[in-house]
């Protein structure tokens, strides 16, 4: 279908706006931490539920959130979507208590789920060829620019007006996205039929996340013993034990498992859980250990790791173009290595503590091997598998990266020992550089460098957009 050109720039508008708020909302919340603990108190443990929190339900639920759309209609989809984000957004910036403010961020984490895929799926529906493609080019550089001025607009928030803006600054372009949807065409009549849910994948996944996450994250303030905690870690483990054996089962899972029978996309999926789980940790202890022990702004704190962002949005499109042309597995060997080596400068970090010599360097030298690696490890999973998967596939990759940041951030307490002093940031930055330099060597092993990289479907590649940093759209396919 081709779009009329009003209807096409309402499109492209309301596509922007609901992933933007999205993702600038992930890239402000760590800064915003220290700040909502200090207010309603829970110390790390309730930081770490604000954080995963969000990250569980919206794990859960994005490799569903395909078939939900194709079920129901993008634009209604995308209409609830924005509307519980909206709403969420509403009740975190309002919340009395701790309890409150996870519970809200657990609704959020549903609506951001359904925004991201929505938006995209809507551009794919009204546009075609060489359209499609500059509409996706247009959906990525405008919604990577959520990156960059997120770390420095939440400091701001934080430290002139207080936490809670943070989520309720979500409102304005949330209402403004609302009305644009109302200008927006019918979606277009439904060719074949719709994709089934598989809502026992969905059960089995979430209730295993949860309980899991609930255990590492509560262990620290009840203990392993602790009945609630055991309970939940044998129903967590069991449920993830039981997802694989249902999707192995069922006619219509949200996870085919045999996409992972691609040598590439399995191992570039395991480089994912030991990457993404270490950007999830690096990102969040760095932002805590500015604010909490060394005592910086919330300001401060954004601006001092903008060049992660920064490099990412500048180069991460030209170390894509070079994978096509030499292949994925230098790149997501040696990315992954530098970006160790940057956590491993950071434990220069002491007292007197002074930014510009101890932390800076490692900051920098982590954004860049972060933009080494980001865009080759996003295209070299999605070449591996066949045109018409490619939407389910970037979507796993997507989930994958979701859940190992989610683990991760749980078990952050365990790594650091129960605070962020200097001794505990310097235990959590060795994990995160053992983390990188393990994704690093599965990638070197494991990944081999195949024709096909140029041919990544755009709209796949912007599926996994909405991470750490922004992969650059790639052309699609004639």
């Amino acid at each position: 279908m081709r779009a009329a050109p009003d209807a096409g720039r309402a499109v492209i508008a309301v596509s922007v706006l609901a992933s933007f708020v999205a993702f600038l909302d992930g890239s402000v919340v760590n800064l915003a931490l220290p700040a909502i603990s200090a207010d309603l108190g829970g110390g790390l443990v309730l930081q770490q539920w604000v954080l995963d929190g969000y990250l569980l339900t919206l794990g859960a639920l994005i490799l569903v959130a395909g078939a939900i759309s194709d079920e129901y209609g993008r634009l209604r989809v995308l209409r609830v979507g924005l509307a519980v984000f909206a709403v969420a957004s509403v009740l975190c910036a309002v919340a009395p208590a701790g309890t409150i403010l996870v519970a809200a961020r657990c609704l959020q984490g549903v609506g951001a789920a359904f925004l991201v895929p929505s938006s995209l799926a809507m551009i794919n529906a009204h546009f075609t060829g060489a359209a499609q493609a500059r509409a996706i080019g247009t959906w990525t550089a405008w919604t990577g620019t959520a990156f960059v001025i997120g770390p420095p607009l939440g400091g701001i928030l934080v430290d002139a007006l207080n936490w809670r803006w943070v989520f309720g600054i979500n409102v304005i372009p949330l209402a403004v996205t609302l009305f644009l949807v109302t200008r927006l065409p019918p979606d277009p009549v439904r060719v074949g039929a719709a994709r089934r849910i598989d809502v026992v994948g969905a059960v089995l996944g979430a209730v295993g996340l949860a309980g899991t996450v609930f255990a590492l994250i509560e262990q620290q303030r009840l203990g392993l013993a602790h009945p609630a905690v055991a309970a939940s870690l044998a129903i967590g483990l069991l449920c993830l034990a039981a997802f694989p054996w249902w999707e192995h089962r069922t006619s219509h899972p949200m996870m085919p498992l045999g996409l992972f029978s691609r040598r590439n996309f399995a191992v570039g999926n395991l480089a994912t859980v030991f990457f993404y789980a270490a950007v999830s940790l690096g990102l969040l202890v760095v932002a805590l250990f500015l604010q909490e022990t060394v005592g910086m702004s919330a300001t401060l704190a954004g601006l001092a790791t903008l060049p992660v962002p920064v490099l990412s949005f500048l180069l991460a499109s030209r170390f894509g173009g070079l994978a096509g042309v030499h292949g994925p597995r230098v790149f997501m060997a040696v990315g992954p290595l530098v970006a160790a080596l940057g956590f491993v400068l950071m434990t220069r970090a002491g007292d007197p503590f002074d930014f510009w010599t101890q932390l800076l360097p490692g900051v920098v030298v982590f954004g860049l091997g972060l933009t080494i690696t980001v865009s080759p490890l996003t295209a070299a999973i999605l070449a591996a598998v066949d045109t018409g998967q490619s939407g389910i596939g970037s979507a796993v990759n997507n989930a994958v990266s979701r859940i190992a940041g989610l683990i991760a951030v749980a078990m952050m307490s365990l790594i650091a020992g129960g605070a962020l002093d200097l001794a505990g940031f310097h235990r959590v930055v060795l994990v995160v550089a053992a983390l990188f330099a393990l994704a690093g060597v599965v990638s070197a092993i494991g990944i081999r460098n195949v024709a096909g990289m140029a041919d990544v479907p755009a709209d796949a590649a912007a599926h996994c957009h909405d991470r750490a940093t922004p992969p650059p759209a790639y052309p699609a396919r004639p």
